[in-house]
């Protein structure tokens, strides 16, 4: 039983290693690095699924002791900060779409009210039909 728990144990602290790789992948865009890292990501998952299934099997069997507790206890703040890892990373993936998506909205004039000026079909600068009023009014 404490074998499995200790396996566990060092399968949550190569995850939250991970979580930190992937990251700093993130951060530096290096989206070769980012998706190697979610094959790894996808085996360790399983591996951690499989050896919890263990664990909850053998306690369910029998009386589990206070070496258990205390490392069930371990494991579940690692699982914690592992969830927390995850959703700094989900953050930055966010924001990185939304800059990406903001970017591209500029780029074919989808955003009217920001007063950004793009090129037309043409390869003229093309302005938004606010500036167009505004110089009409004028």
């Amino acid at each position: 039983m404490q074998a499995e728990a200790s396996y566990a144990i060092e399968q949550a602290g190569s995850l939250r290693r991970l979580l930190d790789e992937e990251f700093e992948a993130l951060r530096a865009q290096d989206l070769d690095r980012f998706q190697k890292l979610q094959d790894l990501k996808s085996d360790l998952l399983a591996h951690l699924a499989r050896a919890i299934e263990v664990c909850r099997h053998q306690v369910e069997q029998a009386t589990p002791s206070p070496e258990v507790g205390a490392s069930w206890e371990m494991f579940r703040q690692d699982m914690m900060a592992c969830r927390d890892l995850h959703r700094r990373n989900e953050l930055l993936i966010l924001r990185k779409r939304d800059a990406v998506r903001g970017a591209l909205l500029a780029l074919v004039g989808g955003d009217r009210g920001s007063g950004v000026e793009v090129y037309d079909r043409l390869g003229r600068v093309g302005r938004s039909q606010k500036m167009r009023a505004a110089y009409g009014d004028a």
